[in-house]
């Protein structure tokens, strides 16, 4: 069975968002970890080296159901090219509110922001909201 490789550590999350590059990609980083923990109510978590999770969910791959793991619920990564968030597409009803979001581009799991100024945060932490609700994904 094949399983999703990055997993929660004990990594320190501050640390993390104070050593992003560039000075925007940090700065914007932290504003997301407060938006993020204000919106789920938890404290973020290290997934691998790269990715601040919150909470976490039971992954069963829909195109072949040996993939499967835990991924957070939802997240996101200061990467020096744009930010990165997780699991705001991932249920209908967040894929049906995304364009409302602003300026974006999609990746497969993942949707890419340059800054958040060319975002709208009230419709980010609606995005939030929904993706939180996700449960875990059924056996097939």
């Amino acid at each position: 069975m094949s399983a999703v490789k990055t997993g929660p550590t004990d990594a320190d999350v501050d640390a993390f968002l104070d050593a992003a590059t560039p000075a925007v990609r940090r700065a914007d980083g932290i504003e997301l970890a407060r938006i993020f923990t204000e919106t789920t109510g938890v404290e973020p978590v290290m997934w691998g080296p790269s990715i601040v999770g919150y909470g976490s969910y039971r992954y069963i791959s829909a195109a072949n159901p040996r993939t499967r793991g835990t991924w957070p619920r939802v997240g996101f990564s200061p990467r020096k090219s744009a930010l990165s968030i997780y699991g705001l597409k991932d249920l209908p009803a967040g894929a049906e509110l995304l364009p409302e979001l602003g300026r974006y581009t999609e990746g497969a799991g993942c949707v890419y922001v340059k800054r958040l100024s060319d975002i709208d945060l009230g419709v980010l932490r609606r995005l939030i909201g929904i993706a939180w609700e996700r449960e875990d994904d059924p056996e097939p």
